[in-house]
């Protein structure tokens, strides 16, 4: 694969060329290392595209997965406690489930890596809500966010956002005091 687009979110470029220049080194090389085209299995049985054979972001993930880990990049996870005072009171809840948490892709040293092949509101989510949780807990205080561009997209499933959109809304809504430094990495199968 290739990076086809880079956007520097709250001067995320910046700041991972200033602390982590190493790592963004292995997460250009991994992105470089992955045949998308070995990950084109998934038949679709959507409506407008019933035949095709698509990405698979499964897939696609597990290679990120298998290439990064064994540099020491791992996955973390939050446990959520969930509050409960502010039921109304004449409401009676069920028990919550135990065991909630929230979790990142990949985390080495401070940095924070999501790959996301998903709806358009998770990419808004990794990098407006969960990468500022993250940093709140200590675990990461700089983000990366790999995401499809639009002519990668549209070969996966329908509802996956892509770099173009993504960057538009980022644009549109602006930069928070809570938000972290996170470069938009823009992937495509081939330049």
């Amino acid at each position: 694969m290739v990076i086809a687009g880079r956007y520097s979110f709250n001067n995320g470029e910046e700041a991972i060329q200033s602390r982590y220049l190493h790592l963004l080194a292995e997460i250009e090389k991994t992105i470089a290392g992955i045949d998308a085209t070995r990950h084109k299995t998934k038949s679709s049985k959507e409506r407008t595209k019933a035949g095709q054979i698509l990405y698979s972001p499964i897939e696609l993930n597990r290679q990120f997965k298998t290439q990064l880990e064994p540099l020491g990049w791992k996955g973390r996870k939050i446990p959520c406690e969930y509050p409960t005072q502010y039921y109304t009171p004449d409401y009676k809840p069920k028990p919550l489930n135990k065991g909630a948490f929230r979790a990142i892709d990949f985390v080495k040293e401070k940095l924070g890596v999501e790959v996301q092949f998903g709806k358009y509101a998770f990419m808004g989510y990794d990098v407006c809500a969960k990468m500022p949780i993250f940093r709140n807990f200590k675990l990461i205080d700089t983000g990366i966010e790999i995401v499809p561009i639009k002519q990668f997209a549209v070969y996966m499933s329908s509802g996956v956002s892509f770099f173009e959109q993504f960057i538009w809304d980022l644009q549109a809504r602006g930069v928070s005091d809570l938000d972290i430094p996170v470069l938009i990495l823009g992937i495509d199968t081939e330049s």
